[in-house]
């Protein structure tokens, strides 16, 4: 197989995961609004390159971390569909057993360490992540995602700086999507140049366009390298959209109507649809298989998560409290609990 070949290969298989992630976020979409999905729900419709990408380009030994709007990144990290849609309706069967929910989606036998709700709280437990492997002698990469206003933050400083002082094996991406839930980027920081930031702290920076899946890649590709290679942190700046509200509950009153239609023009997967129709990779029958075979993953899914059963009442303790241990005389062991 020629590199060519490979690289185009590829493309179909980038092509294949934002397909199944765009639609299994619109079935979540309509399952919201039909009560069986519960809580918050951020979805990642208009994103999809930027986890495809990236995710294409780490190994089974790089650590995962993500935000509340993970639920591409978990599916691409190869967490089950099923199990993420179990995780979505709260069932046992569910990634985090249901505990999780929508935005805690999480797998360590992957390496896909969350699904964090605080924004910004992913980055400082990439650093430790990375910082555990560099002292067990561990190779591997610590891939961090998060959006734009987490560069506001205080803990992507303090991240930021350790991993560059303690020379961390950190991949960190910002998915900036311009807008920290309502508001937007150039209203709430005076240095809207994110790499300019990161650059501040000696961290190798590059950016790439979010909206062209084949170009995430190979900056993703070329960053986690140079991360192997240096063994040092690397700022990954992703220009990308959110064609959705911020969360289902989000008005989305923030936004100009002809702003989302313009970026909706750009969108990731009829645009790398497009590139391969032009070179012969791909036909209308090629699209419909791809397109069927994801509407297919997510009905099995649904299905699942639908007769998979509730946590039973007696587990609700579990993990939660450490189990009271008696003694032989009945009293409460002293390494017990309290």
């Amino acid at each position: 197989m020629t590199e060519t070949t490979r690289d185009q290969v590829g493309a179909r298989r980038l092509l294949a995961d934002m397909l199944r992630v765009r639609l299994m976020e619109e079935k979540c979409a309509e399952l919201y609004g039909a009560t069986k999905i519960r809580g918050f729900l951020h979805l990642y419709i208009g994103e999809e390159a930027c986890a495809s990408g990236v995710l294409d380009v780490l190994g089974p030994d790089d650590n995962v971390v993500a935000t509340y709007r993970e639920h591409g990144h978990a599916l691409l990290r190869g967490i089950p569909m099923r199990a993420i849609m179990a995780e979505m309706f709260g069932k046992e069967s569910g990634c985090a057993h249901g505990r999780g929910g929508s935005m805690h989606l999480f797998d360590v036998s992957r390496r896909f360490y969350g699904g964090t709700a605080i924004v910004g709280s992913g980055l400082p437990l990439a650093v430790g992540l990375a910082l555990a492997d560099v002292m067990r002698g561990r190779e591997g990469v610590t891939a961090c995602f998060f959006g734009d206003g987490a560069s506001a933050e205080g803990a992507f400083h303090e991240s930021l700086n350790l991993a560059a002082l303690w020379r961390l094996p950190v991949l960190f991406v910002c998915e900036n999507n311009l807008y920290a839930m309502g508001t937007a980027l150039h209203r709430a920081q005076s240095q809207t140049d994110l790499c300019a930031k990161a650059a501040a702290y000696e961290v190798r920076t590059s950016s790439a366009d979010g909206m062209d899946a084949l170009a995430v890649r190979a900056a993703a590709l070329e960053a986690a390298e140079g991360v192997r290679a240096h063994r040092a942190p690397h700022f990954l700046e992703l220009r990308t959209y959110r064609f959705r509200a911020h969360s289902m509950f989000d008005p989305d009153l923030y936004r100009d109507k002809s702003e989302v239609e313009a970026w909706k023009l750009r969108d990731p997967i009829p645009a790398l649809a497009t590139q391969l129709r032009e070179v012969g990779m791909l036909d209308e029958a090629g699209y419909a298989a791809l397109e069927a075979a994801a509407e297919a993953e997510v009905a099995d899914a649904v299905a699942f998560a639908e007769s998979a059963g509730l946590e039973p009442v007696a587990s609700l303790l579990d993990d939660l409290t450490t189990p009271v241990e008696r003694s032989a005389t009945g009293g409460a062991d002293a390494g017990g609990a309290r």
